[in-house]
């Protein structure tokens, strides 16, 4: 398995896709004006605690206000109140926590009234951006994110991941970490830290711990609401988080980026720094050097095609997503319906782990695979899903399959969903829309397998600059359906027909039904 990151920079954003084996499974924006990522500290204001919803409004500086609920004040506020007066006001210069006397822990079931008031000064994180209508969701239990460790101000715990199942190692981690960890401050080991030796866990220590006192020496100046503390910038985070030996490369259009990067993967991981690359070519966007344009386009729309001709319809509510799975009219070697079901059931498990990630789709998702009536089939399906998505870095939780056939997935959502118009302005009609023109070729590819399979001989009828697209250049797309199917289709365009119009005929010139 390989992993590639490609960057494609502009002057209003930032790209960033995540390939699989050439395939596109993340797909991220960072825009010039994004001033609310996830894990940016604030210094802001309570503008009005409300008890009704047992919670308070901040201004962050944002449109809306952003929402503190009482569970994620964090048990320690009262410690993190208490050290903001005292550095704002210049009477504590040592931000180590060494010898700081922390408050009294808060009642976990108390109310938000009795904790904090109007116009109080307090350190907040985003955990969930802006999304839609509703202002960013914020915490004031603070975290640092390193490469392998996670720091927790004003804590004294120390977590190892969950993920890590070995009993020797969480212990060999969890002493090392107890033996390095200051005073004042819990640590979360992270998965990546697994195997990881003293020095390279106190390096990271370290860097934390400095961006922790360069936060803490704005404080005395920091006009309320401002940020204080950034998140690193988007390649960095990304590198952070999903990093590892299988990446193979780390391909960058825009050469200060791409010094950057490769400063920080210097940083983490010194042996993988040769595998950064200046994208230097003007010829070919370097988007389209790795089809990933043409796998946006045919990853984004309502319907989205899979292979032998199965594909899915992905419909969004305000409530809910909704998932359906549909084999396509085709023929099959399978030798009965439930064999039929669970083949395309598979190919759909794969395909929709890859959509969530892929669209950062949040909230509740139900997907309505194929009935089948083999329990033992719907469990190997149950635990295939499981495994696809069990690279997802976003909490989740499947549920097993009803009798239905309906998967229930609940998906963290922290950054507004990626979304991308793959619909454009038909040709054939100034008031209408059709689909982007490259997926009429998906399109026309899987028509072909099937119709191929009853027909020997097969001419296909196309708009001129389909026809050209599918018979031009070497090798043509035509010689490659010739080198898979071992079946010479004939071309003929046709000036008639619109834009996206196509039909197959046999050697009679009869029309093939699809």
């Amino acid at each position: 398995m390989n992993k590639e990151l490609i960057i494609r920079s502009s002057s209003e954003a930032v790209d960033f896709a995540l390939l699989k084996d050439g395939k596109l499974i993340e797909l991220h924006k960072e825009e010039e004006k994004s001033n609310f990522q996830v894990g940016d500290i604030f210094i802001a204001k309570i503008r009005k605690p409300v008890a009704g919803l047992n919670a308070a409004f901040v201004n962050v500086g944002f449109e809306k206000d952003a929402f503190l609920h009482y569970h994620d004040l964090g048990p320690n506020l009262a410690s993190q109140l208490k050290f903001i007066k005292l550095v704002s006001a210049g009477k504590l210069k040592d931000f180590s926590l060494k010898t700081f006397q922390f408050e009294k822990e808060i009642d976990k079931d108390g109310t938000i009234t009795d904790v904090v008031s109007s116009n109080q000064s307090v350190l907040v994180q985003v955990v969930k951006e802006p999304i839609s209508t509703k202002g960013p969701r914020i915490s004031a239990e603070l975290s640092l994110a390193g490469r392998f460790i996670v720091l927790v101000p004003f804590s004294d715990r120390v977590s190892i991941s969950q993920k890590i199942e070995d009993k020797k190692e969480k212990d060999r981690l969890k002493r090392l970490v107890q033996s390095i960890k200051p005073k004042g401050f819990g640590v979360i080991v992270r998965t990546v830290a697994e195997g990881k030796n003293t020095a390279e866990l106190e390096k990271d220590l370290q860097n934390l711990l400095s961006r922790w006192t360069a936060m803490c020496k704005k404080l005395p100046t920091a006009h309320h609401p401002s940020k204080v503390l950034g998140e690193l910038n988007r390649a960095s985070s990304i590198l952070r988080d999903v990093f590892n030996d299988t990446f193979s490369g780390i391909q960058i259009d825009d050469e200060e980026l791409y010094n950057q990067t490769k400063d920080y993967l210097q940083e983490i991981a010194p042996s993988k720094q040769s595998i950064v690359k200046f994208y230097q070519s003007k010829d070919t966007p370097i988007f389209e050097k790795y089809n990933i344009e043409r796998q946006i386009k045919t990853s984004f729309g309502k319907t989205v095609s899979m292979s032998k001709g199965a594909y899915l319809i992905i419909e969004h509510t305000e409530a809910l997503h909704v998932i359906d799975v549909n084999s396509g009219n085709r023929s099959n070697k399978a030798t009965n319906q439930e064999d039929t079901a669970m083949e395309v059931n598979m190919i759909a498990a794969a395909e929709i782990a890859r959509q969530l990630r892929l669209r950062d789709m949040g909230g509740i998702i139900v997907v309505d695979f194929i009935d089948m009536s083999n329990p033992e089939n719907r469990k190997v399906l149950f635990d295939f899903l499981k495994e696809e998505m069990s690279d997802d870095k976003a909490k989740h939780k499947i549920l097993p399959p009803s009798k239905f056939g309906l998967v229930q997935i609940t998906r963290q959502r922290v950054r507004p969903e990626v979304n991308i118009k793959t619909r454009e302005e038909d040709p054939n009609n100034e008031s209408g829309e059709i689909e982007a023109p490259i997926q009429i070729i998906d399109k026309i590819a899987f028509d072909l397998e099937r119709v191929l399979k009853n027909h020997k001989d097969v001419v296909l009828n196309v708009h001129p600059f389909v026809a050209a697209y599918l018979t031009k250049g070497f090798p043509s797309l035509r010689s490659k359906w010739f080198l898979e199917h071992k079946k010479w289709v004939k071309i003929i365009p046709r000036d008639a027909y619109t834009y996206l119009e196509y039909h197959f005929y046999d050697k009679k010139e009869n029309a093939v039904i699809e």
